[in-house]
């Protein structure tokens, strides 16, 4: 009976700077893959609890016959509790428990002697399969590792409940045979083995990923890890091609679409290449080209954010999603820069610490911006006086040295909203504190006013939320 190889597919893995995909295109990525009939698609492990969780989620409701998998972290139920929650309605959800194998990796990475590490593979993959019925232990650098050690890492593994194992070439320098003598030596070893999927996975870096796969199917390796788009993994195309062509000789064949494979790699080879080098929401605050419409869902709005820098609750979220759809509903798109918009007039509403009472602004081409602004903090006045560079410099100025504090500037935007000689002037301005970004908006007929508006808005929003911490 011919056996069936199980490709599964770490696009989106592949971690580069060259390579960076949007949450949109990343639902777009899976749904070719599954449409090329991929058997399996590896996603990320969850980092930011919120706008990971909510990828994962969309993923699952967009793929229809792909397996998705997801990797959890050694010994960190909290992360294995909220990866499973995102994973557990797909049709066929995967537990990944990744682990060093090599001396280097163990001890100067995850700094654990290995007697420490196999309890941290055992006790992770036993929590996994308490979960899910199919459970995948990778071992990371499994070429350089000791061998002593691997074999009881990978027994530790499957007497765990792994139901898959996948063995990586992370140096990625073997040649086909020293990898295919490697595999036997593993089946020799490790009897176990046999009773579950061995999956293998080889690094690019001498440009023998694609035999090394091929190699080690035709010793008895039933899953391969490979990219359709790759940056240093085995060619999903190359592999998919072999084995079709060599389906007799090997025994073995895949359930990826051959008679499909040139178009959709082409498209998703258009899709990376698209995200490649693309620019981050915050370097793309001038580009028009980055929109939103009104076929966006919560999740995608609420990504975008993440790339505006905000870090917003699932209540902000809802509201920023709500004010959203109001103006998608009634314009083609919404841009960036309307969505940072929508943002400081919809989330994180606090009550005003500081508001505004009067403020003086001189300036001219022969003498040096000065601001002077009155403030009330708890009904008491309190006030300051600045010269700056520019008069939008010097009221911010005021504004720190009447409370004290000093936060970036990370970004001040400018607009009408209304034509005419009058014309209403929006601004937005966002403030960094930390590694959390705060939105505030102002509107009036006059900049510097509008201005101050929106800084002490996004001002509020800090002092607001640093008297509860």
């Amino acid at each position: 009976m011919m056996r069936q190889i199980v490709i599964s597919d770490a696009t989106m893995k592949q971690t580069s700077e060259d390579l960076r995909l949007t949450f949109k295109e990343k639902i777009e990525l899976s749904k070719l893959l599954d449409k090329i009939g991929v058997d399996l698609i590896e996603l990320d492990a969850i980092k930011s609890p919120r706008i990971d969780a909510l990828l994962i989620k969309s993923i699952v409701a967009a793929v229809n016959g792909s397996r998705i998998a997801v990797p959890v972290e050694l010994l960190n139920n909290e992360n294995l509790e909220r990866t499973w929650a995102a994973l557990k309605n797909a049709k066929n959800p995967r537990l990944q428990v990744c682990a060093p194998t090599s001396s280097v990796q163990i001890e100067y990475l995850f700094h654990k002697k290995p007697e420490a590490m196999l309890d941290a593979i055992g006790q992770t993959v036993a929590a996994c399969r308490a979960l899910c019925a199919d459970v995948e232990f990778v071992a990371d650098d499994a070429t350089r590792s000791d061998s002593d050690f691997l074999v009881k890492a990978v027994e530790t593994a499957i007497a765990a409940g792994a139901t898959t194992v996948t063995l990586c070439d992370t140096a990625g320098t073997m040649l086909p045979s020293e990898f295919a003598d490697f595999i036997r030596a593993q089946y020799d070893a490790i009897p176990a083995l046999r009773e579950v999927t061995l999956g293998v996975s080889c690094a690019n870096t001498i440009a023998m990923a694609d035999a090394c796969a091929v190699m080690a199917v035709a010793e008895g390796a039933a899953q391969i890890r490979a990219a359709a788009y790759t940056l240093s993994e085995t060619s999903l195309a190359n592999v998919t091609r072999i084995l079709t062509a060599k389906a007799d000789s090997l025994n073995a064949s895949v359930g990826v679409k051959a008679t499909q494979l040139s178009r959709i790699i082409a498209q998703i080879d258009w899709l990376c290449q698209t995200g490649k080098a693309q620019p981050t929401a915050t370097e793309s605050e001038n580009d028009d080209g980055i929109f939103l419409t009104a076929h966006d869902t919560e999740e995608a709005v609420a990504a975008a954010t993440v790339r505006l820098g905000y870090d917003l609750s699932a209540e902000d979220v809802q509201k920023v999603y709500t004010a959203f759809r109001q103006i998608a509903d009634k314009k083609e798109k919404v841009t960036f820069k309307e969505l940072d918009a929508i943002v400081a007039s919809s989330a994180m509403q606090v009550p005003s610490t500081y508001k505004l009472d009067t403020y003086v602004i001189t300036s001219g081409n022969t003498i040096s911006a000065t601001a002077h602004i009155k403030l009330i903090k708890n009904d008491t006045p309190v006030e300051g006086v600045y010269i700056g560079d520019g008069s939008i410099d010097a009221a911010f100025q005021a504004i720190e040295k009447i409370t004290g504090c000093h936060y970036e500037l990370d970004d001040f935007q400018l607009q009408a909203v209304t034509e005419g000689r009058e014309a209403m002037g929006q601004t937005v301005v966002k403030l960094r504190a930390g590694d959390k970004v705060y939105s505030g908006r102002g509107i009036s007929t006059d900049i510097v006013g509008a201005g101050i508006q929106a800084y002490l808005s996004a001002l509020n929003k800090i002092v607001y939320e640093e008297e509860i911490e």
